[in-house]
């Protein structure tokens, strides 16, 4: 006979309904309240990369701006976008919590994306109609950028408030102390990457084709419905969601330890590590919920923050600790050199995105110089071409999956298969043979506009089939597929338990200075060559892109062998314990011998 469900088994300890009562299992969370969470986050994607894919063309084409300008703009959009995801994150722990956030900053894309729908409405936003490169042609200036610039940077701003929490407040509906929801859990996040990767696909070949071929206004239009139809359906799964209490944001924990460190910076560390302030120290619940962690020997200085000043008088009284400005947990300090130490993969992992912002700028401008017709009537989209790019990266998960890992858990003895930097190894890889194959291709197509006498004509199509593009879509796409899965398994799994959503935001963040680094990697080589023989020419038949291509290409290389330093040095979160762990065991049986 089975036993009765107690009232602790139908409710959960950490989980409230949208009324403040104890969140009742059977009728909030899973897989119904995850799925209109999902369809949100799909419909961001699908809104903000309709947009990003194609605004270059756009931007040149009817705003009449400058390549280089052009490129700029795309790359500082999103750049932009994945940076504030840094603020969305720190405003949903500490102020608003993850519903509110993905709720209001939706909104705000909404608006964002409605006015750009305007101004493509309205022809007093767009300058006149002209022959690019003609000496009357004028650009978008006044107003017309001032609309143009509002509708992208408030887009920018929903987007990276919605994405910052909408990953948290999906696993939010799942309890990892129940083994079948922990299980589901983990479905989860492969169906939220499929999602996004459909709202790619869709993104990068629906609306694209509606956007060249009924017009940018239908285009952007039928995005602002999409998000509008997202925050519908996210909303109307409110009595069904399960909310968590704000913990506050990591960011003030990082900042405490520095600044008490600082303040301490005079002081000796004691050799006895039970002189230091710790959680045991400490009364309160909420801290005693927090995982202590081993003493670790790097960034000594850290330890500073755990020194009790007895000159303070709240240092003093250990008992009723609440200065952290002055006196921080040796856990704390240890769960910030574990953060740390994770700074040099952080930052040898900017450079893929880097290269991967060129897929949706120059090799998108490149895309609308070649012979795009399939058959008499069809005639590809340039940014369309992505296409590719995205089918790759969709492509090369399973094929990791039932091809790649079996092999590499057999070679390298590897339960995981590749570990989460050998998975960026390969992507970082992918992304130097990306940019080879790039710069060739350029090549190829200036000798063939040479040949036929087109490198003056501006906006020429050359009689060379567009597919010539595909390597180069193929091998950065695969790359991000690598990269993006390994990165994401190596912030959430080797940061500490409390610091989730600021480890996603670190994550994130690696795009967002991908992207601004093209930018201004862009703003100096066309300002160093643009006088003479510019590199990047607003035609491109004219310019020397494949130069451009080659840059990238060796500093990728440059930036793998640092990512190879970094990884060799790096020591896993589960390893490091191990070992530590071991060493205690074995300072204990000495003791007790």
């Amino acid at each position: 006979m089975a036993l009765p469900e107690t009232q602790a088994d139908k409710t959960l300890q950490d989980a409230w309904d949208y009324k403040g009562r104890p969140a009742v299992r059977s009728t909030t969370g899973g897989w119904t309240a995850a799925a209109m969470i999902l369809g949100v986050e799909a419909c961001e994607r699908l809104t903000t990369l309709g947009i990003a894919v194609n605004l270059v063309t756009y931007l040149t084409s009817t705003m009449h701006l400058g390549s280089a300008s052009s490129a700029n703009t795309v790359t500082n959009f999103l750049g932009t976008s994945f940076m504030l995801c840094l603020l969305g994150g720190f405003v949903a722990d500490t102020y608003l919590g993850r519903y509110l956030t993905v709720a209001i900053f939706a909104t705000v894309q909404g608006i964002g994306v409605t006015v750009l729908t305007i101004s493509t409405t309205i022809p007093s936003l767009r300058p006149p109609k002209c022959i690019p490169g003609s000496p009357s042609c004028e650009s978008a200036h006044g107003m017309q950028l001032v609309v143009l610039f509002t509708a992208l940077y408030l887009t920018a701003l929903g987007t990276g408030g919605l994405k910052s929490s909408v990953s948290g407040f999906g696993s939010d509906q799942f309890d990892e102390t129940n083994k079948d929801e922990q299980k589901i859990m983990t479905s989860f996040f492969s169906w939220f990457f499929f999602f996004i990767s459909i709202g790619s696909l869709a993104a990068v070949s629906v609306f694209v084709y509606i956007q060249d071929n009924l017009g940018r206004r239908w285009g952007y239009g039928i995005c602002a419905c999409a998000i509008v139809l997202g925050i519908s359906v996210f909303l109307s799964g409110t009595k069904r969601y399960r909310f968590k209490k704000l913990v506050g944001s990591p960011l003030t924990q990082i900042a405490t330890v520095f600044v008490a460190a600082w303040r301490k910076k005079n002081m000796e560390v004691p050799s006895d590590l039970s002189l230091l302030f710790d959680i045991d120290d400490i009364e309160n619940e909420g801290s005693k919920k927090k995982q202590r962690l081993p003493h670790s020997k790097q960034f000594r200085f850290l330890d500073k923050a755990a020194i009790i000043d007895t000159n303070n008088k709240t240092n003093a009284n250990t008992s009723n600790a609440e200065d952290k400005w002055s006196l921080s947990t040796l856990t704390d300090v240890e769960e910030v050199k574990m953060v740390i130490r994770m700074l040099p993969i952080w930052a040898t992992t900017i450079m893929f995105w880097t290269v991967h912002a060129q897929m949706t700028t120059f090799s998108v401008s490149q895309a609308t110089t070649l012979n795009r017709h399939i058959g008499k009537s069809f005639q590809i989209p340039p940014a369309a071409m992505t296409s590719f790019f995205v089918g790759s990266t969709l492509l090369t998960v399973p094929i990791y999956d039932r091809l790649i890992a079996p092999y590499a858990k057999k070679m390298l003895k590897n339960p995981q298969g590749l570990s989460p930097l050998q998975r960026i190894g390969v992507g970082l890889t992918l992304s130097v043979l990306g940019m080879v194959a790039a710069a060739l291709t350029e090549i190829n197509r200036l000798n063939i506009a040479r040949e036929h006498n087109l490198v003056h004509t501006h906006n020429a199509v050359l009689p060379a089939t567009v597919f010539w593009l595909i390597p180069q879509f193929i091998l950065v796409g695969a790359g991000e597929a690598f990269t993006y899965i390994g990165q994401l398994a190596f912030f959430l799994k080797e940061c500490p338990k409390g610091m989730k959503t600021m480890s996603t935001g670190l994550f994130l963040s690696t795009l967002s200075l991908g992207f601004f680094f093209s930018s201004v990697l862009v703003t100096i080589v066309h300002k160093i060559t643009g006088k003479n023989k510019p590199w990047l020419a607003d035609n491109l038949n004219e310019g020397k892109l494949y130069n451009f291509y080659w840059l990238l290409a060796v500093l990728s290389a440059l930036n793998m062998v640092l990512f190879l330093f970094a990884a060799n040095w790096y020591v896993y979160k589960d390893k490091r314990l191990a070992e530590v762990g071991i060493e205690l065991e074995e300072e204990e049986a000495i003791v007790h011998h």
